[in-house]
């Protein structure tokens, strides 16, 4: 997976793995990596103050994810502190594409555990069909 040029600096958001992120060998299920990512990004959005709700509601519009590219190299287990990164790479009219890895915290390194090509689209948050992100977004997330 080839890493795009970052549009913006990268996010970080802390994580600790829970009982309910692991399955009975006590290792985070796969699934639940794309669960921390959305959450990254999320918390992402709110730091340049595009909160997902009220944006759905006064634009109208909102963003879906359309694709997403996961490669997972190592396991997170419980308890473990993770670093979940998230970097915008590219913002075109109708979609974005985010860079998003998580990161065991250790206090000798961090070590990669999963990263992940996400393509989010903007669509009418109705009819689901495509638009364009309006401007004011656009320059709030680059």
């Amino acid at each position: 997976m080839s890493q795009l040029a970052p549009i913006v600096e990268t996010f970080n958001w802390p994580v600790r793995v829970y009982w309910e992120d692991t399955d009975a060998g006590g290792i985070v299920f796969y699934a639940n990596y794309l669960k921390f990512f959305e959450r990254s990004r999320t918390e992402w959005l709110r730091t340049k103050d595009i909160h997902q709700q009220a944006l759905r509601e006064r634009t109208g519009g909102m963003f879906v994810v359309g694709h997403a590219d996961v490669h997972y190299l190592k396991s997170a287990k419980l308890d473990d502190e993770l670093c979940i990164t998230t970097t915008l790479t590219h913002a075109g009219r109708a979609s974005m594409t985010i860079f998003q890895q998580a990161f065991l915290q250790s206090p000798a390194q961090r070590v990669l555990l999963c990263q992940a090509t996400i393509r989010a689209g903007w669509v009418n948050a109705e009819s689901l069909k495509p638009e364009r992100i309006p401007a004011q977004i656009l320059d709030a997330l680059t």
